[in-house]
């Protein structure tokens, strides 16, 4: 932990503190509390009069409308470990069991998913179901839709599972996702209309924890001191000297400066990211010892790619193939050929490839940041592609989401908004102090809109930086309509603005924020808030 508490520890603390004990003795007992599957004592303090409480009972019925399919029983363990990422590479971080990614966790749409964590961390954690429409007490938001789950202790999550797709499960708390603390969610279609052979699940992710002492704490307590004239940086972003509270002198173990600077994306509109890595990972393995997924020739390939990363969007190629893009987040799109993808934070797409004959490097360029992460594709005999390798491809057709269509079984009906929200992206790296609308993150402000309404989302961003937005709970259309793609997280380029809409049909109170885990840290979070 850096030296000072983070905004959503300051506002956890008291709920942590009576929450613990209160959790792990509910867990330990393994008793819920009558029909809706909840226990009560993990709901955080009051909700403010007039909004829907996430444990309430138009969440109960939301959550009944969704069915109570077979139950899909798990425990999962947050723990500190040793990781090895390959070429003799070892660093010691948080991780759920010991491997990186986390355990995968697949089960089909319909299932109730019963997963229990347990929390081995010397920190309150959490765990957020990023994707999933689900039940409100379930999304793990410690301070909004549950008290933190303490050190020592344990919670349920219980929820019906009801969209297909890929996903991914993270926490909710802190910096800590920067860590080993990921894995991928993948929610199979019981009536799947895609014909393949095999499945390759892609986690990408950008990696400084345990590298040369550093930690994802150390980092943000490393930008929190800004760029301005009074910020301690000279343009090389290194420490200047000791700048107060907020950003006292590092200590030793805080490791090398790790603030970067001149990363530059056409595509992204500028700034390509805060945050130098010492190495970018696809299955948690550096170029130089990549993971290798086989497979024959000719056989036809689903590729489910996760971008599990902190500060970076990734450009995606697989070497010598074509790749037929089929959905994006979850949700299917009307089938595009492209020859690399850019993902943002947050962001995942499913791709179909079939499969040449040979060695293929499939490789995650790192947007703007001059290095990548590389995985192979092996289909016969050859050498291994080295790390240094960059595929025509990275240059070809470059996919965004805003050159998807949806598919006609998702496509958002057209209708006039009901309600329109305006969110105005700010802040910058001269003082860190980003946020929506300029005021950061507090879990009592709240944006209301009401159950059956149309809501429009607008993101306004005035800041030099690009953001991916990521809405709980839900599933928005691009471009403010029945137009655009699917989606729950979105890239908004530097002085644009994004439009989306969806249907506010799952009650409770759901997080709006940036999935730079960065930048949301630094404030820019918000609440949609259900009123009653």
């Amino acid at each position: 932990m850096s030296a000072h508490p983070t905004r959503r520890a300051v506002l956890g603390a008291t709920t942590a503190v009576a929450g613990g004990t209160l959790l792990a003795a509910c867990s330990g007992s393994g008793s819920m509390d009558g029909m809706d599957g909840m226990d009560h004592g993990s709901t955080p303090a009051a909700t403010p009069s007039g909004f829907v409480d996430p444990a309430g009972p138009e969440v109960v019925a939301a959550e009944a409308r969704r069915g109570s399919g077979p139950v899909r029983n798990i425990r999962l363990t947050a723990t500190a470990t040793p990781l090895d990422l390959g070429g003799g590479r070892t660093v010691r971080s948080w991780a759920y069991g010991d491997k990186l990614p986390g355990q995968e966790v697949r089960v089909t749409a319909g299932d109730t998913l019963a997963l229990t964590l347990a929390n081995h961390l010397p920190e309150p954690t959490s765990l957020h179901w990023h994707g999933l429409a689900l039940r409100n007490d379930m999304d793990g938001v410690p301070g909004l839709t549950q008290r933190p789950v303490a050190p020592g202790a344990s919670f349920a999550y219980r929820f019906a599972v009801a969209h297909p797709g890929t996903y991914w499960f993270h926490p909710h708390s802190g910096v800590q996702q920067d860590r080993g603390l990921y894995a991928p969610l993948i929610v199979e279609d019981p009536k799947e209309p895609l014909a393949y052979d095999r499945e390759w699940v892609v986690v990408l992710d950008d990696w400084v924890d345990g590298v040369d002492g550093s930690t994802p704490d150390a980092v943000l307590a490393e930008l929190r001191k800004g760029m301005g004239s009074g910020g301690g940086m000279d343009h090389s972003g290194h420490d200047m000297g000791d700048m107060g509270e907020m950003g006292s002198t590092p200590k030793p173990s805080a490791g090398p400066s790790r603030m970067l600077m001149g990363a530059t994306s056409e595509a992204l509109g500028g700034d390509a990211g805060d945050v130098a890595y010492p190495y970018y990972l696809v299955n948690g393995r550096t170029p130089e010892d990549p993971s290798v997924f086989t497979a024959k020739p000719g056989e036809r390939i689903r590729l489910r790619i996760v971008n599990a990363g902190g500060d970076t969007a990734f450009r995606v190629a697989l070497g010598g193939h074509e790749l037929t893009v089929t959905h994006t987040d979850g949700f299917p799109v009307r089938h595009t050929a492209a020859d690399a993808l850019l993902l943002g934070m947050g962001e995942r797409y499913d791709v179909l490839v079939t499969a040449g004959d040979g060695v293929f490097p499939l490789v995650a360029q790192a947007e703007g940041k001059k290095a990548a992460a590389l995985a192979v594709l092996r289909t016969g005999g050859g050498a291994a592609p080295t790390a240094s390798v960059r595929p025509k491809e990275l240059t070809g057709r470059l996919l965004m989401a805003d050159r998807l269509a949806p598919d006609a079984s998702v496509a958002l009906p057209a209708k006039a908004p009901d309600r329109t929200v305006k969110l105005t992206l700010t802040g910058g790296m001269a003082k860190y102090d980003w946020a929506f609308d300029g005021k950061p993150y507090r879990p009592d402000a709240r944006h209301p809109v009401r159950a059956g309404e149309r809501v429009r989302l607008v993101f306004a961003n005035t800041t030099s930086m690009w953001h991916p937005v990521h809405l709980h709970g839900h599933t928005f259309a691009l471009a403010g309509g029945a137009g655009g793609a699917r989606k729950d997280t979105a890239v908004v380029r530097p002085k644009q603005t994004l439009t989306v809409d969806f249907d506010a049909d799952n009650p409770g109170l759901w997080m709006v924020h940036c999935h730079n885990v960065y930048h949301a840290e630094a404030g820019m979070m918000t609440v949609l808030g259900y009123r009653k």
